[in-house]
């Protein structure tokens, strides 16, 4: 299966990753800035042939927008997906604590991406995602991700409850985002194997999902806005769990 990379970030990616995956790559002639001449000299060296020329009508048909920054590429698509198992024996073997996210109804390609960018930052093993009621990786979330799409885990379940409690079995403690839970995120301890749950903006996670949940928090708030964007909040949460790592290192 094939899938369109858009942007210098989404490609970039792939060619550290798996340059042989790239199957064509397309450039716009007409830009001669310093960033276009680094990614030539990049591209260059790694696909040969399969880097071609084009003018801005080629690159606006194959993105199918005009924010390409000049490169698009076509490619196979990277399965970079593990079982829920897999990583926690992963993490195991590797004497760490497992780190999840989990997403509820993240049904925006701009949200998604930018939690796959906020997970990679934050050293995530894995982002789990239900079937139904979720983005999945296209060329808008592969650019927004800014070449996270590329190299995280991302697991779709069929029924995101059942996966939570084999998680739960597993030893992952799962600590949801509530608006009215008493205690914040910074009260809780989060250096054990754990899933950082998050719903949609607006809706929050499903009833279901948040009473599966071990423990809910939230993020203490001090202006007038009542809650972050999914993928702010997800990167506040993330990031609390990786300063208590750093702070406490895995034994």
């Amino acid at each position: 299966m094939k899938q369109i990379l858009v942007g210098f970030h989404a490609v970039q990616a792939r060619l550290r990753v798996d340059p042989d995956s790239l199957k064509s790559v397309y450039f716009d002639l007409g830009r001669r800035d310093r960033r276009m001449g680094d990614f030539l000299k990049q591209a260059e060296e790694a696909l040969g042939e399969r880097l071609h020329a084009a003018d801005s009508e080629r690159l606006h048909k194959l993105a199918g927008h005009d924010r390409h920054q000049g490169v698009v590429a076509l490619a196979d698509k990277m399965t970079v997906a593990r079982t829920i198992t897999e990583v926690i024996e992963d993490a195991q073997s590797s004497k760490t604590k497992a780190l999840f996210l989990v997403l509820d109804g993240v049904t925006d390609p701009h949200n998604f991406g930018a939690c796959l960018r906020v997970a990679d930052g934050a050293g995530v093993d894995a982002v789990v995602i239900p079937k139904d009621r979720s983005a999945s990786i296209n060329a808008t979330v592969s650019k927004v991700a800014s070449g996270a799409a590329e190299v995280m885990p991302v697991i779709t379940v069929t029924n995101l409850v059942r996966s939570m409690r084999e998680m739960q079995e597993a030893g992952v403690w799962l600590i949801g985002t509530d608006d009215t839970a008493e205690k914040s995120i910074y009260d809780i301890d989060l250096t054990g194997p754990v899933g950082i749950v998050m719903g949609a903006e607006g809706e929050g996670m499903r009833r279901l999902t948040k009473e599966t949940c071990d423990e809910l928090v939230r993020i203490p708030m001090q202006g007038v806005v009542e809650s972050l964007n999914v993928s702010v909040a997800s990167g506040v949460c993330l990031y609390e769990a990786l300063r208590q790592r750093l702070a406490k290192p895995a034994t």
